[in-house]
């Protein structure tokens, strides 16, 4: 039985493509038939008919930033609890930070996050991380990371302090084109920090996080990356492909643009807690704990910098740096709380209401930086709406206004500023792996 889906609104970047249209998939999950504007589908009686008009039907949403907690943590998260989020919230693919427990720092952890990924409805992509143990003194083996399939290393929760180990990481990496994601943050400067640092803290009683936490971290990497480009790396091989993580200042973003104009293959991602919320809403909840993670929320300033950043195409991608956690780790004063929230469920609907219905990006940008640009980023294969290629898709309503609240979870874990919030924009359901999946 094949499926067909008939009159929506086809809507694939890696294409140019934004128009109405049919797809017809068989039962193998390949696509058979294309058709465009007023061609006719043909349909039997066999056929699984869906009828999309007014729906959009795009490439499957892929989150290059997600923590399932598994192994070590599984009473937070689970592969299988993680991938009911992510299918909840449109998500096909997502790449997995290593911050397990244990961490994964070899071929080993990748084989256990695949074998028992191996049957999910969404596609997985493990991240390794960048030292042993992330503790940013040896090198992971990233010969052995590219000869499994690993496309990018991090020590995400935590940055290599050490610049001569920083130094080595780029060299090594550069050998297998391995993206390095840094979590930009300079330790010293953060120590015992809650919130960002200013006026609100203050009055909070919270220590603060330095804005300048941040981009003094990336400034050192790109100055590292610029002088090891001229003097060190030969032109056999492939430039260092560095990507911030969740970037959250203005001064960040101007760095990451600089280093793009200075033809440097820098990238960077923003989570939609940090182009929506403020430091105000963390001072103006009653209850602070979802209102705690790392980066902290920014300053108005910074924030209105994050959606420039978006809006000038500095910022490539939307990541939700979903890091669930159980109640008694938030539901729990400020300074005790952990740091991180969910965000696969609401990234889409937050995406819509904050960027697109304000009119700062329009739609089919929001699809680049939620699906076609991250699985770039990733040296992902690109998704096609042509014949013969596997359909990986999802079904968004772009107009449907739904209420956050713990029946649309999927996550084992409710660890949210936005419940209670209406938002505009959301999956109806996916196509992936030969299966549809509709909520």
């Amino acid at each position: 039985m094949s499926t067909i889906f008939l009159n929506t609104r086809l809507l694939n970047p890696s294409e140019n493509l934004d128009t109405t249209g049919s797809i017809k998939i068989d039962e193998e999950g390949v696509i058979e038939m294309v058709t465009i504007g007023d061609e006719t589908m043909p349909v039997t009686d066999k056929d699984r008919v869906i009828d999309l008009e007014g729906k959009v039907l795009a490439p499957g949403l892929f989150d290059m930033h997600c923590h399932f907690r598994d192994p070590g943590q599984d009473y937070k998260e689970t592969l299988e609890t993680g991938s009911a989020a992510a299918v909840a919230g449109g998500f096909t693919g997502v790449a997995l930070m290593p911050n397990t427990k244990p961490v994964i720092d070899s071929p080993l952890g990748v084989a256990y996050i695949r074998h028992h990924s191996a049957e999910l409805p969404i596609d997985i992509e493990v991240i390794g991380a960048m030292t042993v143990g992330s503790l940013g003194e040896s090198l992971a083996p990233y010969g052995k990371y590219s000869a499994y399939g690993v496309k990018a290393i991090s020590d995400d929760g935590t940055a290599i302090q050490n610049t001569q180990i920083m130094r080595l990481a780029v060299e090594y990496a550069a050998n297998f084109d391995l993206l390095l994601i840094q979590h930009a943050e300079d330790k010293y400067l953060t120590a015992g920090g809650i919130m960002n640092d200013g006026a609100a803290s203050a009055m909070l009683g919270l220590k603060g996080i330095p804005e300048v936490a941040e981009p003094i971290m990336i400034g050192r990497d790109l100055q590292l990356i610029t002088w090891l480009k001229k003097h060190k790396l030969s032109g056999a091989l492939p430039e260092p492909r560095y990507h911030v993580a969740h970037i959250s200042t203005a001064a960040s973003v101007d760095l990451v643009r600089k280093a793009k104009a200075a033809g440097l293959k820098a990238s960077c991602e923003v989570t939609p807690h940090h182009f929506t919320l403020t430091e105000n809403d963390l001072v103006a909840a009653k209850e602070k704990g979802n209102y705690i993670m790392k980066p902290p929320l920014p300053s108005e300033e910074n924030r209105d910098a994050l959606i420039e950043g978006l809006r000038d195409g500095t910022i490539e991608a939307i990541a939700t740096d979903h890091a669930p956690h159980a109640r008694h780790e938030k539901e729990c004063p400020p300074d005790q709380a952990a740091f991180g929230i969910i965000g696969l469920e609401t990234s889409l609907g937050l995406t819509i209401t904050e960027l697109v219905d304000k009119g700062i990006i329009p739609l089919s940008r929001a699809i680049e930086l939620l699906s076609t640009n991250p699985r770039c980023l990733m040296g992902l294969e690109n998704i096609l709406f042509k014949p013969g290629k596997k359909a990986n898709l999802v079904i968004i309503d772009p107009d449907l206004e739904w209420t956050v609240s713990e029946e649309n979870f999927g996550s084992k874990s409710r660890n949210t500023p936005f419940m209670g919030r209406t938002l505009k924009g959301k999956a109806l359901g996916i196509y992936n792996r030969g299966k549809l999946i509709m909520r």
